[in-house]
């Protein structure tokens, strides 16, 4: 094997380098109403557009939606389920769920309405919060939206934060004033702790990355080392609708022996790969899946550098 095939192959390991001494990381779980701005908040936090808004009411899980890596902290923000006051048996096993979600992430970042008063939606979720022992940041959203003299609508919110002396920032997450404070201040919340995805993880949609992943590990099982570290995964789309998530995925090798060896006789290995991919992915997303997989023949792609680029590897400097 030469040298560069070595990097090469580390590289498809996406080998996480030991952080250093003082480093921070940790999950940020952020929650709120609907439409008080979490996905745009997100989206302006991570430096890019994140994921395909999941379905309402689709999994009990924390979902990936991004990753903030800086030279102090790498953060990782997950989804919490919708939290809303139960009117049925679904909406109190949803608060449940909730509840579990807020106890699994490091910290949780409470994001409200800024532009208008506080109301039953925002009290409600707070008296959820009232006793859990993971740090809390209340975080006023839409300031941009509200009159420089208007001081009775941040004051409202008083009524969430002193109880519990939840620290207050307040910012905009269309124009992106005060996310700096906001970023320290979820720093400062964070204990120290390792890298858990590469810093330069090149993508706006982790799940993707995990789905990849997933197909990527059945074929180096089932395959052994017929198909060895020659071969690269990537999704070229997701659809989702409340009941399925539709995943389809290109399989990248070097050699048209290894596509043979992937599709198998009739197709069999490839039905073999994708239903034991799918019942990983069924671990990550509630609902129904559909896989579908093909696969491509790209001589050589391993020693492209833009190639390797565009399928999410990074490829060392020389």
């Amino acid at each position: 094997m030469s040298d560069q095939e070595e990097i090469i192959e580390q590289d498809f390991t996406f080998a996480i380098p030991v952080a250093p001494e003082g480093y921070k990381s940790g999950f940020i779980g952020i929650i709120g109403r609907p439409n008080v701005g979490k996905s745009t908040l997100m989206n302006q936090l991570v430096g890019q557009k994140i994921a395909i808004t999941s379905p309402v009411a689709q999994t009990t899980r924390n979902r990936l939606r991004g990753i903030l890596t800086t030279p102090e902290a790498q953060m990782i923000f997950v989804d919490t389920p919708g939290i809303h006051k139960p009117h049925h048996q679904l909406g109190e096993v949803l608060v449940q769920n909730a509840q579990i979600a807020i106890k699994s992430v490091d910290v949780v970042l409470f994001v409200v309405d800024g532009s208008v008063e506080m109301g039953g939606g925002d009290r409600f979720i707070a008296e959820l919060l009232e006793n859990t022992k993971t740090p809390v940041i209340l975080g006023l959203n839409k300031i941009d939206q509200l009159a420089p003299d208007s001081l009775e609508i941040p004051g409202s919110y008083n009524e969430l934060s002193e109880p519990q002396n939840w620290p207050v920032v307040n910012f905009s997450a269309i124009t992106g004033a005060g996310l700096d404070n906001l970023q320290k201040l979820l720093v400062e919340n964070l204990e120290p702790g390792p890298y858990y995805y590469p810093p330069d993880l090149v993508t706006d949609q982790p799940e993707r990355f995990i789905m990849g992943e997933l197909i990527r590990e059945q074929i180096l099982l089932l395959t052994r080392e017929e198909v060895p570290h020659s071969v690269a995964v990537t999704i070229e789309k997701v659809e989702e609708e409340p009941a399925i998530t539709r995943v389809f995925a290109a399989i990248h090798v070097e050699r048209d022996s290894q596509k043979g060896i992937l599709i198998g006789k009739k197709g069999s290995m490839l039905k073999t790969i994708g239903t034991a991919a799918r019942e990983q992915m069924q671990k990550l997303i509630a609902g129904k899946i559909y896989l579908e997989l093909f696969v491509k023949v790209e001589p050589k792609w391993r020693q492209s550098r833009s190639r390797l680029a565009e399928l999410g590897y990074k490829v060392e400097k020389e």
